[in-house]
């Protein structure tokens, strides 16, 4: 019994630290706990440790440590996919052997396509270009999505890959090179995820879901039978008849039964919130027409707005463009109709024949009053997640013009 709760209290820990690990930068949750927890295990504690070594061997160990941990970091290798795929295995490996005589013929078929999947989507996410821009297709990329003239300005250029930086594109430190409509680098697929990679990444989540979603139920079902069949007044919620040490021992008890099934059930279980919590998350920036990197940029504008540095103008229609550093026109079926500037006294930009647009100054105070110039709507936008090469035109006889103001 002491074994039993000290696995299940393991496996808890484990899933809330990488819980906090991968959620703990959001936005939405920078002023909780979640946040002050992340903040006190990557930045205080590590700081305090350098401080110490510092004082104890001038840093010799730090810097061994810091060199190890730049390149787990910030270069590309495999281990982290080779740990996923190895936690894949095994677990399979444990389950299927002692499973696969307890089900029938249709839940076999079942079982070897969802465990088939994520294999699939794992290579075809790590395997495709995720949008790597390069002197021969960077006009290719400049023409995918036109500039908002607030995330993205045109002209601007990357410093280490001394080309024009398309809209929606970052420089991945990790890759080193730029990459198109940047999302951020997945350490699990050893790779950006981008224009080219992100419907991969996005069926990669949901594939890996319904893994663990199906054998934790499929082992579930399994364990609650066994347990039954030793403990008839058992119930998957504790009855009033049965305190909670037997309510407890039963699962045990079926758990110990049958080890290997019992422990990935359990894993199954444990994890399954993780990863539907990172696909909803993923989908819902499908939904507002966003990416995990422009997320954080609006998080920015959001703070200059509440202090009252942020201001914008209309763009006129059909506005001249400067041709040597933007595209005439781009497949992307709308065009800004606002400037966004922050300044840092508070005041309106004076006149500068450099800002466009058009009309005097307003001063924004919430993102709810921004338009959200690549958010077309959940279809459109779901179309441009999986069919990247797909030119946008007319729904009917009118333009696709349908934005939403969502907080982004």
């Amino acid at each position: 019994m002491f074994s039993f709760k000290t696995t299940v209290l393991l496996v808890l820990f484990i899933s809330f630290m990488v819980f906090v690990a991968f959620f703990g930068r959001l936005p939405a949750l920078r002023r909780t706990p979640i946040a002050k927890l992340h903040k006190l295990i990557w930045v205080q504690i590590p700081n305090g440790v350098l401080a110490m070594d510092q004082a104890l061997t001038g840093g010799r160990i730090s810097g061994y440590l810091t060199r190890f941990g730049n390149f787990m970091v910030y270069d590309r290798h495999w281990t982290v996919v080779g740990f996923f795929l190895a936690i894949l295995v095994v677990s399979e490996c444990m389950y299927l052997p002692h499973m696969w005589p307890k089900i029938g013929t249709f839940t076999k078929l079942t079982v070897v396509i969802v465990v088939a999947m994520p294999y699939t989507f794992l290579y075809l996410a790590c395997a495709s270009d995720p949008g790597y821009i390069t002197p021969e297709n960077i006009n290719y990329h400049l023409s995918l999505y036109p500039y908002d003239h607030t995330l993205f300005r045109p002209g601007r250029e990357c410093k280490t890959c001394r080309l024009l930086k398309p809209a929606r594109s970052k420089h991945c430190s990790v890759c080193k090179r730029c990459v198109a409509k940047s999302d951020h680098h997945c350490i699990f697929i050893n790779s950006c995820v981008g224009y080219g990679n992100q419907h991969w990444f996005l069926l990669l989540l949901t594939s890996t879901a319904l893994l663990c979603t199906y054998g934790g139920i499929l082992g579930l079902s399994h364990l609650t039978a066994r347990i039954y069949q030793k403990a008839p007044n058992w119930s998957m919620w504790p009855p009033k008849n049965m305190s909670m040490n037997q309510y407890l021992g039963a699962w045990g008890w079926g758990i110990q039964e049958n080890v290997n099934i019992g422990a990935t059930t359990l894993l199954a279980l444990l994890t399954c919130p993780l990863i539907w919590g990172l696909l909803i998350y993923t989908l819902y920036l499908v939904y507002c027409g966003t990416t995990t990197n422009e997320t954080l940029k609006w998080s920015e504008w959001k703070e200059d707005m509440q202090e009252g540095y942020a201001f914008r103008r209309s763009m006129p229609p059909n506005s001249p463009k400067n041709k040597l550093v933007e595209p005439a026109c781009t497949r992307w079926p709308v065009e800004t109709e606002q400037v966004l500037v922050t300044t840092m006294d508070g005041e309106p930009p004076k006149e500068d024949s450099r800002i466009p647009g058009e009309g005097p100054w307003e001063r924004v105070w919430s993102l709810n009053h921004i338009e959200n110039l690549y958010d077309l709507g959940l279809w459109d936008n779901l179309v441009d997640v999986f069919v990247p090469n797909y030119t946008f035109g007319t729904r009917g006889d009118e333009p696709i013009v349908e934005r939403r103001r969502r907080t982004r």
